[in-house]
């Protein structure tokens, strides 16, 4: 008979009974009943027990890894060439983002290509599932049916929330991919609580990790987030799938940011770029020019810096906004940078500058609602913040006075920021310089203000070496 304890969700430690905190790690509210290891629960001898095989690294055959293209290219770059068969992987994202909506270009995508795609969801019915894939093959003529039905009996669906059952349609149908949307709304019948508790999310996923792996049949898994942005449940549940994704974006914008938080096949640092639009998400092949479609990028506030995201390199504008300050303690707010860096930055202007901004508000916003967390774009902020200071637009010559809605002169040159500023004012280099000046050129970026570098680069775009943020100044 199995032994109900408490488990803790934050270290695992079992307890046989339960209490407002955990005894091991100190967490409070984090108990919460499941059924106890058998392996470890009893006392059982291991002396009659045969040992495990160990294996000599070098009789291990290092084969290729085969994947399996999703036909979505920015899907494929996340996941570092396409799906491995036999892995698990996870999906987060906040409501509404569109989680739902990739995953069911994903299962049209690859049925597409007369492959079995099992689609299970514990959310919605049947009918509204189809609505969905309807809207999505209008997307692409590649996607749509043709007069014969090519593919529709390679896409199949389970309206279940039973755990044992869908393991057990997977192991009857052996799909090439299979999707479970989403992981919450699924139960154990071994585990006597209600689906999407922490007992459930933790057995149901362990159960599908053993049918991913025996079966050699890749799922996709989502999860709903926290208010935190987390995905909600044990931890250990990002520790047991071999991937973790996390689609990003503000539901207001039209972008979204498709990003690898753990990947055991591939890098962790690529990104896949999508426009949300009503017949559902478009890959961005050029991001750089999504998010310069301003007009007004050459105003006075505003600064343009190379942001680096796994192997690939886009221009994003910075704006920022002084204003006088009519409270006793200035604001300083900020939309897509770290607000203790926008701290930071602002005090070495003023204490390395001269620059008094003491008295302003000061706000700063990433164009597109994109969230940088590099300390490339330092130079870029600083930039943007003495230039509505001053009130003067960012140009070639540093900062450029000009009425506004004015026709821009030619001597008004499209210029690129980037470099870490240190406390005491120094521009430190950053990785990739390379690709961010190759992407520059690309848009026909004249200037760009760069840290000092210790080997020459070939370019053709004018650059301007600084060592010190003090070199900003007029």
């Amino acid at each position: 008979m199995a032994l109900s304890v408490y488990i803790c969700s934050n270290c695992d430690a079992q307890s046989p009974k339960w209490a407002g905190r955990c005894l091991e790690c100190g967490s409070w509210g984090t108990l919460a009943q499941g059924i106890a290891d058998e392996k470890t629960s009893g006392k059982k001898s291991t002396a009659g027990i045969a040992p495990a095989d160990a294996i000599p690294f070098s009789q291990i055959s290092n084969e290729h890894v085969p994947r399996r293209s999703t036909g979505i290219a920015e899907v494929d770059q996340v996941l570092g060439g396409g799906i491995v068969p036999g892995s698990l992987i996870l999906l987060g994202g906040e409501p509404g983002i569109g989680k739902s909506t990739i995953l069911g270009q994903l299962a049209c995508s690859i049925s597409q290509q007369k492959n079995s795609v099992i689609y299970c969801s514990g959310e919605e019915s049947a009918q509204q599932v189809k609505m969905r894939f309807d809207r999505i093959k209008a997307l692409d003529p590649g996607l749509r049916r043709d007069d014969k039905g090519s593919g529709a009996d390679t896409l199949l669906f389970i309206g279940e929330t039973n755990c044992e059952k869908i393991c057990g349609a997977l192991r009857h149908h052996k799909p090439t991919l299979a999707i479970v949307d989403s992981i919450q709304t699924i139960a154990s019948s071994d585990i006597p609580s209600e689906a999407g508790s922490i007992a459930q999310v933790r057995a149901c996923t362990v159960k599908l990790l053993e049918v991913a792996k025996q079966e050699n049949i890749p799922i996709i898994i989502t999860g709903h987030v926290t208010k935190e942005g987390g995905v909600a449940g044990p931890k250990t549940l990002e520790h047991l799938v071999d991937t973790v994704l996390y689609l990003e974006g503000d539901a207001s914008q039209y972008f979204r940011l498709l990003k690898t938080v753990k990947n055991r096949f591939g890098s962790t640092n690529e990104i896949g770029v999508f426009e949300m639009t009503g017949a559902g998400l478009v890959e961005v092949k050029n991001p750089s020019e999504l998010f310069l479609s301003s007009e007004n990028e050459h105003a006075a506030g505003t600064a343009t810096t190379a942001v680096v995201e796994g192997s690939r390199a886009f221009l994003v504008p910075i704006q920022a906004l002084t204003s006088k300050t009519y409270f006793g303690y200035p604001q300083r707010k900020s939309i897509g940078i770290d607000a203790n860096r926008l701290g930071l930055l602002v005090a070495v202007l003023s204490k390395r500058l001269g620059v008094n901004l003491g008295d302003q508000d000061i706000h700063v916003n990433v164009v597109g609602g994109l969230r940088i967390s590099e300390p490339a774009a330092d130079l870029a902020v600083c930039a943007s913040i003495l230039s509505s200071y001053k009130g003067k637009m960012v140009s070639g010559t540093i900062f450029e006075e000009m009425e506004p809605d004015t026709i821009l002169p030619d001597t008004i040159l499209p210029t690129i920021f980037f470099g870490e500023v240190g406390l005491t004012g120094e521009v430190r280099p950053v990785s990739h310089t390379e690709k961010r000046l190759k992407e520059a050129e690309k848009l026909g970026f004249k200037t760009a203000y760069i840290p000092k570098q210790s080997k020459k680069i070939s370019t053709s775009i004018q650059l301007v070496e600084i060592k010190n943020v003090r070199e900003l100044e007029i």
